[in-house]
């Protein structure tokens, strides 16, 4: 039994006393990285237009650049026993969501087609574009948003047609050509060099049938949208992608009909699992940067926090940030350790989370007061980036619907 103590200094992390040797390294690299990289490089490409963030000359090409000094990618840890595998997973997404959540999400969609490959056994396609290491999910359509996550149709009104998909492929001969387009919500869609492709399998019956392909982005008939310019994690490039007759080999055909589902729902587990890391990383920068500044604000002759409604405050932040990763921490453990990931286990952190992260920086700010508004100050960048990831990866309405029906008897 531990002796009691009635104060345990805790570190900035929190409650992180069973990590091992190898963990804690993993654990700092990604720290330091977060604050000495993406920290200051979020703050400067939060201030730029869009096409300034993809522009040769932008800071977002050197988080890419020190990130790869990390050596942390996705086949070296699938080496990994499932469970270690996990908790690095856990420990390396939160440190890069406490560095900046946009950032943390690019680096995560530039892993996508990797996962899916993964998932779906075609480490042949892995090797073979080994040296295009920035990825893209096109998956959200002009006309199908979340329903796009959910091709069991339980998020579709009863009464309505779902209506055609926006992008299809079909088999001519011994390749495949695909015709479409893809939503202004692709991420990394401007910068991506591979992308892996939900969309329509169109075989002339006219039946909702899909498929995923994986696509490089340099062939001919590919082209993208502008960037958007948009109010929260401006550091996240995203853009429409449009595909005119673009021709494909047969093997690049990564899920047909019969296993969509299985790559559908399997990489909806993994990102709304990594998301709920990111931003318990997000909701834990936020509780930090109130917690500092509740010891250095005076207010009525002392520091703020010897108000104890500050106190109060301060320490419900705290409670809900390790609510959160205990959750996403726990989410990810079973995903990785069960025979199958459980999404709905996936879609109750990735809700859970995002909203706490919404909440906790929405109290950050009002402990700054007239300070928190500004955007002399981090805590209101980190509450419209929070802000955008209740909407992306599905937004926090649909997936509880989909939630819903996965943990129902019906």
């Amino acid at each position: 039994m531990s002796a009691y103590s009635a104060r345990v200094e805790l570190e900035p992390t929190g409650l992180d006393a069973d990590l091992n040797e190898l963990e804690q390294a993993m654990q700092l690299s990604a720290r330091r990285f977060a604050k000495k990289v993406m920290r200051p490089v979020g703050q400067q490409l939060d201030h730029l237009p869009a096409a300034a963030v993809i522009a040769a000359d932008s800071s977002l090409w050197q988080v890419f650049a020190e990130f790869a000094k990390l050596g942390i990618n996705l086949t070296d840890l699938l080496q990994l026993p499932a469970a270690e595998r996990a908790r690095l997973k856990a420990l390396i997404f939160e440190e890069l969501g406490y560095g900046d959540g946009g950032l943390a999400v690019v680096l995560g969609a530039a892993m996508v087609p990797s996962i899916v490959l993964h998932l779906m056994g075609r480490t042949d396609l892995i090797e073979r574009y080994a040296d295009k290491p920035i990825g893209c999910w096109g998956i959200t359509e002009p006309d199908h948003g979340s329903d796009m996550l959910d091709s069991s149709g339980h998020t579709r009104h009863p009464a309505v047609g779902h209506g055609r998909l926006n992008c299809h492929a079909r088999i001519q001969g011994d390749r495949i050509v695909v015709n479409g387009q893809k939503s202004a919500w692709i991420s990394n869609g401007p910068i991506a060099q591979i992308c892996i492709l939900y969309c329509g399998y169109d075989d002339g019956t006219g039946e909702d049938k899909r498929c995923v392909l994986l696509v490089p982005l340099d062939l001919p008939g590919v082209s993208r949208g502008a960037p958007l310019d948009k109010m929260g994690q401006r550091a996240l490039p995203q853009s429409e992608l449009f595909f005119d007759n673009v021709s494909l080999p047969l093997d690049h055909l990564v899920a047909a009909p019969e296993d969509y589902v299985r790559a559908e729902q399997g990489v909806l587990a993994e990102a709304n699992a990594l998301m709920g890391t990111i931003w318990t990383g997000a909701a834990r920068a936020a509780y930090e940067h109130a917690y500092e500044y509740a010891h250095e604000r005076k207010q009525g002759g002392v520091p703020i926090i010897q108000h104890q409604n500050v106190r109060h405050r301060l320490f419900h932040m705290f409670a809900r940030v390790e609510a959160a990763r205990a959750l996403s921490r726990r989410v990810v453990m079973f995903n990785e350790v069960a025979p199958q990931p459980a999404l709905q286990g996936s879609i109750a952190s990735k809700i859970t989370v995002t909203q706490t992260a919404f909440d906790v920086a929405s109290q950050a700010i009002q402990m700054f007061g007239g300070n928190g508004v500004t955007r002399e100050y981090p805590v209101e960048k980190l509450l419209r980036d929070a802000r955008s990831s209740m909407i992306e990866d599905g937004c926090n309405e649909m997936l509880a619907i989909k939630g819903g029906t996965l943990i129902s008897r019906i």
